[in-house]
């Protein structure tokens, strides 16, 4: 394999990353989103504490990363529980 076919395949894994971003609101509690962030995301609570105190003190967290396919079902299930939540 080419250095060149090596580089475009690194690209291309790069690109098919997608985040899971939880904007801020004014409508959630700290212990909802952290709860949400243990049961959907497999946050441990110390990493569900710092995502919700990041979320509320800059206004959005980068929560999960992994393809549009493992993320949707969590992106869904984190919509149904009323949060503010995009895959970028």
């Amino acid at each position: 394999m080419t250095e060149t076919e090596i580089d475009v395949l690194i690209r291309e894994s790069l690109e098919s990353t997608k985040k899971l971003v939880l904007y801020n609101d004014d409508v959630n509690s700290f212990e909802h989103v952290i709860d949400c962030l243990m049961k959907y995301c497999k946050h441990s609570s110390v990493q569900a504490e710092q995502c919700s105190l990041l979320i509320h003190h800059k206004g959005a967290c980068n929560v999960k990363n992994g393809s549009f396919d493992d993320l949707f079902p969590i992106y869904t299930a984190l919509l149904d529980n009323k949060l503010n939540v995009k895959i970028e």
